[in-house]
């Protein structure tokens, strides 16, 4: 990991970008035409951040997230969000043990690299903020007792629209620690008949084998880190953040963790890309989906949030 992060060459760039290429390859049997979710999530992961996937019943928010855990080797956790869910069935709990005389932590579903959380939105509030310490800083605290999450650690979290039944809309903090969200939608007309030719597609994904082992994936990782990022960039996204915080256009801006999101994620679309530094395209390619859902329109706009967002990256000048 530390070779690759201090020596990133042009041809363990190049290696890096044949592995992720194979990796979305193998995702993209399963999930039909949506090329670019698919690349987004993947550049989620690699850029250590967590994603949020939102979008009607039954269009493989689910399915796309069990086939990157799949590909990538990474030990999987699902945990189906209820109104009735409590805090402890995700951190765990701690147990008498008679014979020892002593209180002892059982870890819950949240101790595993990848986190499922399904249907997040149908869970109280109180149950959501369970996951906030650990998505934050890779750790639980259970009765005073601090437990570290083992590394890498990735939430994938999906929900329904918040104008369906039995949802509660989750808290900014909680949004804020997405770095992306995503939506599937629809499949087009040859996906959808593919998909209905081809047989079920949960089962192909149960046949699918790791392309990617975890030393691999984390060695992936740390080389997002080793990726440049020039003056001139960093000024360029300083200048989108900035524009977000106009209060004429929007209730709140960009936080600085989201700006850092924007920056890690570039990164990691530049690697994907086979590149050792990263440029206003690959900011381009990420903001949209870091920025939308961080952003309340203000009163007096009734434009959706995406076209207010396509419209900072239209007005803000490229370096």
């Amino acid at each position: 990991m530390s070779r690759l992060m201090l020596d990133t060459t042009d041809s363990s760039i190049a290696d890096i970008q044949s592995d992720i290429n194979e990796a979305i390859a193998a995702i993209e049997t399963i999930i039909l035409g949506k090329s670019t979710q698919v690349k987004l999530a993947v550049c989620c992961l690699i850029a250590r951040g967590h994603c949020l996937i939102e979008d009607l019943p039954g269009v493989g928010k689910t399915t796309l997230s069990q086939s990157i855990a799949q590909v990538f080797g990474l030990a999987f956790n699902r945990i189906q969000f209820t109104s009735d869910l409590l805090p402890a069935d995700i951190l765990g709990v701690s147990i008498f043990d008679p014979e020892l005389q002593v209180f002892k932590f059982h870890p819950g579903p949240i101790f595993a690299h990848f986190l499922l959380a399904d249907e997040i939105n149908r869970a109280t509030p109180k149950t959501q903020s369970a996951l906030l310490e650990a998505m934050e800083e890779k750790q639980i605290t259970v009765e005073g007792a601090t437990h570290r999450l083992e590394e890498p650690f990735f939430v994938i979290g999906t929900q329904n629209p918040l104008d369906q039944s039995g949802t509660f809309p989750l808290p900014e903090s909680q949004l804020d620690r997405f770095m992306m969200k995503l939506s599937l939608g629809y499949p087009d007309a040859k996906s959808e008949r593919a998909l209905l030719s081809g047989g079920n597609p949960r089962e192909l994904m149960y046949q699918m084998r790791p392309v990617i082992s975890i030393e691999r994936f984390v060695a992936i990782q740390a080389a997002v880190d080793s990726i440049h990022c020039s003056e001139p960039l960093l000024s360029y996204v300083q200048r989108l953040i900035q524009a977000s915080r106009n209060p004429g256009l929007f209730v709140y801006g960009i936080s600085p963790r989201a700006g850092l999101a924007i920056i890690q994620a570039s990164k990691a679309w530049a690697l994907m890309n086979g590149r050792s530094h990263a440029e206003p395209g690959d900011v381009q390619s990420v903001f949209g989906v870091i920025a939308e859902h961080r952003l309340t329109p203000a009163e007096q706009h009734s434009r959706p949030t995406c076209d207010m967002v396509a419209d900072i990256l239209d007005q803000t000048p490229i370096p």
